[in-house]
């Protein structure tokens, strides 16, 4: 039989800790994979008040150390399960169970219900550890090569699909005939997670304590539905973010219109940059024609797992975090800025 995950398979994990895998998190916010378990508005309203419940966490724990990280994950993840459990009807839960052993490909044999559901031995599961191994170490030098450049992102992603058949070819090579026959009937259909297309989470609301719109305009978050946002944190005094300035105002310019909203952030770094009236200075200065928040008290950047100025997020008509941005987006020549606006684009068509 064939082993296959997905029409768009994620890719080999580098760890063994299958529970720390966020494919759930992941999965359920996703419009194919609500319309995939059949959910009607009620449920679907139900299941978003879950995934409110575990997001602020879950998007602040990317920052977080590895193991730190991994235990959040896990904790939100069964919170979240046991929601689910309390809204899904039966068929819809037997679904989503079948749907998140795919999302984990051939790593899936990890889980305790597959091992349980083939009956894999002891010996089967030490083959299997070491051909992940031996996976994960082909595409870890694939990714160092893509790194200091010596090939090219198409030749990268050929290579590591070659090293993920071989790794599906090896694992069906383990199990015996009998184990390959059961693998059907805990998969189910075939999904096609290259439908899948919110993976993050929604965006965290603005905070306006110890924080201060500059400007008759305040904003909320929840307001925003049905516009794309690209929020921004910034510091006025630094040059990798006043590199990006003529981005924001170019985006607001041509598609503002279109239903684009920009926000800024400024976060304070300097002794000037916490002061407000150099802040409204620079404001005008620089030429925003937007809204931006003077977020004295770090509690934005806090809530947003922010780590370094500049960032920039863009938001769904959702409210869901789609992509982000670290640094000067043209940075010695990177296409960022082009990229990031076809994201914009993209999602303004949604």
């Amino acid at each position: 039989m064939s082993f296959t995950a997905s029409a768009a398979e994620p890719p080999a994990e580098a760890a063994s800790d299958v529970t720390s895998q966020p494919f759930l998190l992941q999965m359920i916010r996703d419009d194919a994979v609500q319309q995939e378990l059949r959910l009607d508005e009620s449920k679907i309203k139900q299941v978003d008040v879950a995934i409110s419940e575990v997001d602020p966490r879950w998007w602040v724990s990317r920052i977080q150390p590895r193991e730190q990280q991994q235990a959040e994950v896990r904790e939100l993840t069964q919170h979240l399960r046991k929601r689910l459990s309390q809204i899904l009807e039966d068929d819809q839960s037997r679904r989503l169970a079948e749907l998140e052993r795919q999302a984990h490909g051939t790593r899936m044999v990890r889980r305790a219900d597959v091992v349980t559901g083939l009956g894999i031995s002891p010996t089967q599961q030490a083959k299997f550890e070491k051909l992940f191994a031996e996976t994960d170490a082909e595409v870890a030098s694939i990714q160092k090569d893509l790194t200091e450049k010596t090939i090219d992102t198409k030749q990268a992603a050929q290579e590591i699909a070659t090293e993920q058949r071989n790794e599906r070819q090896g694992l069906l090579e383990i199990l015996t005939p009998d184990q390959q026959a059961k693998i059907g009937p805990l998969v189910g259909a075939t999904f096609d997670f290259s439908q899948v297309k919110r993976t993050y989470p929604r965006a965290p609301d603005f905070i306006t304590e110890g924080s201060q719109w500059l400007g008759p305009e305040s904003v909320r978050m929840p307001d925003l539905r049905g516009k794309v946002v690209a929020v921004f944190f910034y510091a006025f005094q630094c040059i990798n973010c006043q590199r990006n300035f003529p981005h924001y105002k170019a985006w607001h310019t041509d598609m503002a219109d279109d239903g684009l909203v920009i926000i800024g952030i400024q976060r304070p770094e300097t002794a000037a940059e916490r002061d407000i009236n150099r802040v409204k200075e620079a404001l005008k200065k620089d030429g925003f024609e937007f809204p931006v928040l003077f977020d004295q008290d770090s509690n934005n950047w806090n809530a947003w797992g922010n780590t370094m100025w500049p960032t920039t997020y863009l938001i769904d008509k959702k409210g869901f975090i789609r992509r982000w941005w670290q640094g000067e987006m043209n940075w010695q020549g990177t296409p960022g800025e082009q990229q990031m606006r076809e994201s914009i684009v993209a999602l303004l068509a949604e």
